[in-house]
C-alpha cells in the first residue's frame, strides 16, 4: 500500500467527526471520498490505513469508532415528547406528540419509550419536579414502588408511585412522593391501566 498523506488523514478524521456530530452516525466510504475529492477506492484505502494506524475502527466496510468515540455507541433513539402529565390530581389528557427527541442508546437503552413533561409537585421526593422530562418505558405491568403513568376507570391519567392493592378496599393504591406537602396522601382507584413505567428523569441544573 502506498504512503498515505497525513494531512488527508487528518481531514478525513475531522470530516467523520463533524458528520457524526451532525447526523449521529458515521458517513459511508463513498460520502467520505466525495467530500475529500478522491475516488471511492482511495477512500477505502485511506480508511484501511487509518484503521491499521489506530486512528479509527473500520470493519466490514463500516466505521465503528473514532478514538474519542470508542466508548460511545453511534445509535440514537428517536423518542416522542407527548406533552405534560400531572404529578398531582388526575386530569384528562390526550396524547399529542410535540416533537421527537434524539437520545443516545448507550445511556437510555433502545426499548420503546416516550417522554412526558412533569407538571405538579407530588413526586419531588422521587426526584421529579415541575418541568422535568420523564422517560417512560412502554409496558403494561409494574412492581410496587414503580413510578407509573396511570390511567384509571374514568380515563384520567397521572404520574404516581404504584402502591399495590389496598387490603381493606381491594382498590389500587397510587401514592404521592412529597411528604412535606402531601403527608401520607394516596389515591385509591377501582381499576388501573398502566401505560408505562418511569425509567429516567432529564432535568436542568
Amino acid at each position: 500500500m502506498r504512503h498515505k498523506d497525513p494531512a488527508l488523514m487528518q481531514r478525513i478524521s475531522g470530516y467523520i467527526g463533524t458528520y457524526y456530530r451532525k447526523h449521529h452516525t458515521t458517513p459511508s466510504t463513498r460520502e467520505i471520498a466525495a467530500a475529500m475529492g478522491i475516488s471511492a477506492a482511495s477512500g477505502y484505502n485511506y480508511l484501511v490505513a487509518m484503521h491499521k494506524a489506530g486512528l479509527l475502527s473500520y470493519e466490514n466496510g463500516e466505521i465503528t469508532g473514532l478514538p474519542q468515540m470508542r466508548k460511545t455507541k453511534t445509535g440514537y433513539l428517536s423518542v416522542p415528547l407527548v406533552g405534560s402529565i400531572r404529578c398531582g390530581d388526575p386530569e384528562n389528557e390526550e396524547e399529542q406528540v410535540d416533537m421527537y427527541v434524539g437520545l443516545p442508546e448507550v445511556i437510555f437503552g433502545s426499548e420503546k419509550c416516550y417522554l412526558l413533561r412533569a407538571a405538579g409537585d407530588s413526586l419531588t421526593d422521587a426526584g421529579i419536579g415541575e418541568g422535568d422530562l420523564v422517560l417512560i418505558r412502554k409496558q403494561a405491568d409494574c412492581q410496587v414502588g414503580d413510578i407509573v403513568v396511570a390511567l384509571d376507570e374514568n380515563n384520567e391519567n397521572t404520574l404516581k408511585v404504584y402502591g399495590g392493592i389496598d387490603s381493606a378496599s381491594q382498590k389500587v393504591i397510587l401514592r404521592y412522593a412529597n411528604e412535606k406537602a402531601y403527608p401520607g396522601k394516596v389515591i385509591l382507584v377501582d381499576r388501573l391501566v398502566v401505560q408505562g413505567v418511569a425509567r429516567n428523569v432529564i432535568k436542568a441544573l
